[in-house]
């Protein structure tokens, strides 16, 4: 089984790396305690989208589970990602792609399929916008290109140290389809192309508001995309 790092030691790293953004300060006021953050499928069925209807910054994240870019957006950006998303000024929809794939039962699709599968209630027991981002950030941290998939326990473990309900981890272990995996490469691929067509490839973060691609390698991006 993989060596998963919790989610502290590794926001706790972040903080040392000389990577931007990690230690950048956010602003916001936080909802109620009660207000749970939405987490739900979009229309076209090939995105996830983690965060209030009302949220002043919508993005998109274009990623691919083997991509090590991908990774670092997430060591660098990803408690940043939770914080915004959970006060509220930030709601963020994850298209995963599975192009590093060499079949459409690898590495890449089996952690697609268990993002869809961690957005489905069971039993009344649901997990929340915020509890998904840090199963991404789990996820990607503890990536390992080339490995072998992810077994059943391992997404387990990751659903449950992201804060996810017992029954929703457990669900994530099952061997079940939770996305159509044919069909949501091409959906999110064609979605990417359209946004780059010369830079295609990922992470790619799009802002839906204004409708261009965000500089990731702008150090503060994601600080002056919530405070605009």
């Amino acid at each position: 089984m993989r060596l998963l790092r919790p989610l502290a030691l590794v926001a706790a790293l972040g903080l040392l790396a000389p990577a931007a953004g990690c230690t950048t300060q956010v602003t916001g006021t936080p909802r109620a305690a009660s207000a749970a953050v939405p987490l739900a499928v979009t229309e076209d069925g090939y995105g996830i989208v983690a965060g209030f209807d009302d949220a002043p910054a919508k993005i998109e994240i274009f990623t691919e589970p083997q991509c090590t870019h991908c990774a670092d957006l997430q060591r660098n950006f990803g408690d940043q990602l939770a914080y915004n998303i959970t006060v509220g000024a930030l709601q963020v929809t994850y298209r995963p792609l599975t192009f590093l794939d060499d079949d459409y039962d690898g590495y890449s699709s089996t952690v697609a399929n268990a993002m869809f599968l961690a957005t489905e209630a069971v039993d009344n027991s649901a997990a929340t916008g915020a509890q998904f981002q840090r199963f991404v950030e789990e996820v990607w941290v503890n990536q390992d290109p080339g490995g072998e998939p992810f077994s059943g326990d391992e997404l387990r473990e990751m659903a449950a140290g992201a804060g996810m309900p017992d029954l929703v981890a457990d669900h994530l272990a099952d061997d079940r389809e939770g996305v159509d995996i044919v069909g949501m490469e091409d959906a999110n691929f064609g979605l990417l192309f359209d946004i780059d067509r010369v830079d295609t490839g990922t992470p790619t973060v799009y802002d839906l508001n204004a409708e261009e691609k965000l500089d990731i390698f702008d150090d503060d991006w994601l600080s002056e995309l919530v405070e605009s």
